[in-house]
């Protein structure tokens, strides 16, 4: 299937044959950013959810008409995931070139322009001389590459100018363009991943979709110079402009060819394998329609795209780069492209290594200008950092620090303006929309979990039983019930969803009983009182379900939840409307009204379990946040509404009390 090959320089490209150069290996996720899959918590039910979604990816594809006809939805869908849908508006570039630097064979203007009013991006444009007529254009996006003196950021465009010059000397227009965290403006990709800012996925935020919008304005840029031939655009870059070099291909026919290099790999590698942990935001799109990373790379079909990597790169292993090669290739099967598609193999670890870069160059030259020539010409920086800088003083009005407030817009609804609760009609609506666009990485179907008992205990005139529910593959969580023993048909069962605050293990009727929290004084007043029964559960990561101690880890962790189209939070609702039907189910509770008791994010968790189950027909809840932006995180929901239109839309079925 793929061939070695050996070569004193590792440039030779045959497009209709992918091309391995020689590579020493292990097994997938051995050396991937320092995890073993198998030792992660939750390692059943995230290899589980992986293979699910890589194995529906693209299954209803068998023909070229197949593809065609879902093509134009999958942009959108990525559009969507990216924060970029409906389209921004493109407003105004008003482009600025505020300095030029000459040299032997170019020039380099240091340009500004607005990605939208206010939002800024930082570029070079490497510009040959001599030109006689509109020349191929490269839009070359950059990698992680902090470039800083003085607490000054010259911009990570001037770490990665050495490919601008190569391609200037070589007859091409090209576009450098800063990214946002890096750039001379500092923006912000880690909200994620070690700020706490959960939120982002409440507003559907992904920097990754700044950085496609980045980059589909500077090729209105490029578009704009009377030196840019149009119609021979190509884009390239590295780690984190790799990634950007594909998502911009593919949701912009403008670029012809592509080249990312080192820039994405499959879920496999991200979830399983632990890949994820050294990546920031930046990196994916908000997972919401449960896409494999192929299915990006198969957008670009039939576009000549050339896939490079290194073989021991820990960030983008080399058999999930292989696999992702194997399944765009599929696609360029359906259009009889696959000479337009390359795979490029070098030697080496997560480096802008010549091996990589002179092939890159060939392939452009190839596709763009009609030509294969021998590359013998390295690329080698010019200029000292400072030089290419393109802001004296950086503009007081700029967005930049900002946007993850911004580029999503939030739903507007205040409260329901009109008389009464929502119709049936219109809350059936937002349920769908939740559903589809919130909770899509629930399983399929309807609720069904059968309770298993795995403990009978009495003491005291109480009957303690502790049952275990398998909500998912991997995923096993307790449920405790309590009730007097001389009360075999309670009027109403008392759910508590416990969170970390309010676990205690170990407590029960002895010291063996691997029991729920102690009961209180009140709890036990209740049962008298009004006949009622307690029950305690506790959701996916909740003692003793939790993962780790370690911060890092579990942020980690909770990361991956997204590359399934997911979050944790949006996960316990599902749990806690499993707990909900399984407590239903027992014979002596099938005809207790059940009460549902919570407090902080798992009381939001509750609420919103009670959307979907009628069977909650009480909410007790206490110390609620007041927002998704500081309560718990479920992907796309302030796309859709808040927490107070969640509550109001609870309505009179839900009688919401404070507890303590």
């Amino acid at each position: 299937m793929l061939r070695h090959m050996t070569h004193n320089l590792p440039m030779l490209l045959v497009a209709c044959t992918p091309i391995l150069f020689p590579y020493s290996g292990g097994a997938s996720g051995t050396d991937s950013a320092g995890t073993a899959g198998a030792a992660q918590p939750f390692a059943q039910y995230f290899r589980a959810q992986t293979a699910e979604i890589t194995a529906h990816c693209q299954a209803g594809v068998r023909t070229l008409a197949d593809w065609e006809a879902r093509r134009s939805e999958y942009r959108r869908e990525l559009e969507e995931m990216l924060g970029l849908w409906p389209m921004p508006k493109r407003t105004p570039l008003r482009p600025v070139i505020t300095g030029k630097i000459e040299a032997a064979e170019f020039t380099v203007e240091k340009l500004y322009f607005q990605a939208m009013p206010h939002l800024y991006v930082t570029a070079n444009l490497y510009l040959p001389k001599h030109l006689d007529k509109p020349a191929p254009a490269i839009l070359y996006v950059c990698g992680h590459a902090p470039m800083k003196a003085d607490g000054v950021s010259f911009g990570n465009k001037t770490a990665y100018q050495h490919h601008g010059e190569w391609f200037a000397r070589n007859g091409y227009v090209c576009l450098i363009i800063d990214s946002l965290q890096l750039g001379e403006i500092q923006g912000m990709h880690h909200g994620t991943y070690n700020k706490g800012q959960w939120w982002w996925n409440s507003r559907g935020y992904t920097p990754a979709g700044v950085e496609a919008w980045f980059g589909i304005r500077a090729l209105d840029y490029l578009c704009s110079r009377p030196e840019v031939d149009k119609n021979r655009i190509g884009m390239t870059g590295r780690s984190g402009g790799g990634s950007y070099t594909w998502t911009v291909t593919a949701l912009d026919d403008r670029v012809k060819v592509a080249a990312p290099v080192a820039g994405m790999t499959d879920l496999q590698n991200q979830v399983v394998d632990g890949a994820i942990e050294g990546h920031c935001d930046c990196m994916f799109f908000l997972n919401s329609y449960r896409w494999d990373f192929t299915a990006v790379a198969a957008l670009i079909a039939p576009r000549p795209l050339l896939i490079a990597n290194s073989d021991k790169d820990t960030l983008f292993p080399l058999d999930g780069v292989v696999r992702l090669y194997m399944k765009t290739r599929r696609i360029y099967q359906l259009y009889g492209r696959t000479n337009q598609l390359g795979l490029l193999i070098t030697d080496g670890p997560h480096a802008d290594t010549q091996d990589l870069q002179l092939p890159v160059f060939r392939w452009f030259n190839r596709y763009l200008k009609g030509e294969d020539p021998i590359i013998a010409m390295a690329a080698t920086p010019f200029f000292k950092p400072a030089q290419l800088r393109v802001f004296d003083k950086l503009p007081s009005d700029e967005i930049n620090t900002r946007i993850q407030y911004l580029f999503v817009p939030e739903a507007r609804l205040a409260a329901f303006e009109h008389s009464g609760w929502p119709s049936a009609q219109e809350r059936t609506a937002l349920l769908r929309r939740l559903r589809q666009k919130v909770f899509r990485g629930w399983p399929e179907g309807p609720v069904s979990v059968q309770p298993l008992l795995e403990e009978r205990v009495q003491r005291a005139g109480l009957l303690y039983r502790r049952y275990e529910l398998s909500i998912q593959p991997g995923i096993r969580l307790p449920l405790w019930t309590v009730t007097d023993a001389r009360n075999v048909r309670p009027r109403e069962i008392v759910l508590t969803v416990l969170d970390a605050r309010s676990w205690t293990p170990a407590a029960g009727p002895n010291d063996e009983w691997s029991g729920p929290p102690g009961i209180t004084p009140e709890e036990k007043s209740r049962m008298r009182a009004r006949g009622a029964a307690l029950a305690f559960f506790a959701p996916r990561g909740i003692d003793p379900a939790t993962w780790t101690t370690d911060k890092f880890k579990a942020t980690q962790v909770r990361r991956r939840f997204m590359l399934l189209g997911q979050t944790l939070d949006g996960m316990r609702v599902w749990d806690i409307r499993c707990a909900a039907q399984a407590l239903a189910s027992l014979p002596e509770f099938r005809k207790s009204s059940l009460v549902v008791r919570g407090q902080g994010n798992m009381g939001i968790n509750a609420a919103y379990a009670a959307l979907f189950e009628p069977k909650m027909q009480q909410l007790e809840l206490a110390q609620l946040p007041k927002s998704h932006t500081d309560g718990p995180d479920y992907l796309n929901v302030l796309r859709v509404w808040d927490i107070p239109q969640m509550l109001e839309v609870l309505g009179p079925r839900a009688e919401v009390r404070s507890w303590q």
